[in-house]
Order: C-alpha cells, then structure tokens, then sequence
C-alpha cells in the first residue's frame, strides 16, 4: 500500500464513508503477504519511500503475474528487473499497460502516475557502447523513482575529449551515474571534474584479465578522486535507486 492510497483510506474512515471493518480487512495484508514462494512487502512502500521491486531472473511467468496483482491490488507502481524478453511478452498479454525496455531488460506498470521527486537532474554515463544496458537499467529506474534523467554515452578514457566537450552538462547534473567495463577508469575521471556525487557503476564489458567486471570494480573502489561510491558489479538498478535517493534529498 502507498502512503497515498493509505491516506485516502484514513479519510474515507474519518468521514464514515468507509468501515472500520471495511479498513481492517484492507490492512489486514500489512506488513508483508505470504504467498508460499515469496512474501510481498507490502509496506515498503510506506517504509522507504518505493515499492518492492521483482527480480524477474530465476521466477516464473507464473510466480512474476501473481506477484504483479499482489502488488496492483495494492495500488503500488510496479518494476522489474532483469526480464527476458519472452516473459516480457506473456506479461504484456496479461498487463497490456506495461512497459518494456529492452535494452535493460526491465518492466514497468503503473497504477498511479510517477509523481515528480528529484530536485535536479541524473545523468548517466558509460564509457563505452556495451555499457548501455547497465546504465539503461539505471536510468528507467531513476525516472521511476521520478527524477529527470539524462543519458551521455560512449565517452570512454580512449578518447577523453569526448568526455570534456560535455563538460557543461556534467557541472549542471546534481548525481552523476557512471558505467564502465575494461579497466573501469571513467568514474575517477569524472570525479575528479565534478562537485556533486558520482556513483560508480562497474560493468562485465572486457576482455579475460577484466574477470567478469572484478578489475572495474577494484579500480573503481580504489579511486583517488573524492566523491565517487561504488555498487557491485552490473548493478545498474542499485546505482538508479541509490541516485535517486540522492536527489530527493
């Protein structure tokens, strides 16, 4: 339940529209809806500010739509992450209003419209063209979350001029989100260039030494520029939400 769908329905007891009766049964479901295979947090959204967001990888169809009407029943924002796009397209039949992306491989459905949180701008970076779908994730989660997001892509250290012709727009970001594989050094860079906070996003773009994203990751943690914090390894949803966190504040 979303705390403007809560506040309705204190209303509509206060003015005797609703039961006391009626209230309860509607609470009742609070905090948390067992349903065998997953327990639906249906408080999050009162807790934190956001909804329960469903990891598509490793469910079922099934398990994903009965997760969905839970949370619809509820009046919460839907996201997904990590989707296929086979699942995607079931949901679609059964949720025709949804959303997907698939670059990022993440589904939205929205029983409410996103209310505008964000006092300034997001902008997502990536080194390179094969970063995207990370930063992707990263940037629908941000605008989810209600924030204007904007996206500057492949302007990675291998041709830093890139980068600097946008300088601009990077000093008039408030939080900058940055992707990288290889040797991850971009998010360094970009710290060093900015006063506002840079999430670093390390990515499994490269060759065999890079392991899967574990050299960006330690570069990125071993950054010598000020200001620069880092998710783990493809986490672009963590770096959006962490973003938009930071922009509300």
């Amino acid at each position: 339940m979303n705390i403007r769908k809560l506040e309705d329905l204190l209303k509509k007891v206060k003015s005797g529209k609703t039961s006391l009766d009626e209230a309860m049964a509607q609470l009742k479901s609070l905090p948390f809806e067992d349903l065998g295979y997953a327990r639906v947090d249906h408080h999050r959204s009162l807790r934190k500010g956001f909804p329960e967001v469903i990891w598509g990888e490793g469910k079922t169809l099934a398990q994903i739509l009965s997760i969905m009407r839970q949370l619809k029943r509820k009046g919460q924002n839907i996201l997904i992450t990590r989707l296929d796009a086979k699942k995607a397209k079931a949901i679609q039949n059964v949720f025709p209003k949804c959303q997907y992306y698939m670059k990022s491989k993440v589904l939205t459905y929205l029983t409410h419209p996103v209310k505008s949180a964000g006092k300034g701008t997001i902008l997502v970076i990536t080194a390179g063209t094969t970063d995207i779908p990370v930063a992707e994730e990263a940037a629908v989660t941000a605008q989810f979350m209600g924030n204007r997001v904007e996206t500057l892509y492949d302007v990675g250290v291998a041709g830093i001029h890139r980068l600097l012709s946008e300088k601009r727009r990077l000093e008039a970001a408030r939080v900058l989100v940055v992707a990288a594989g290889m040797e991850g050094a971009l998010p360094s860079v970009v710290g060093g260039l900015v006063d506002r906070p840079v999430i670093a996003v390390p990515t499994s773009v490269g060759y065999g030494t890079s392991f899967g994203g574990i050299t960006a990751l330690l570069a990125m943690l071993n950054s010598c520029a000020s200001g620069v914090a880092v998710v783990n390894i493809d986490n672009g949803f963590g770096a959006g939400y962490m973003a938009s966190l930071i922009n509300r504040g």
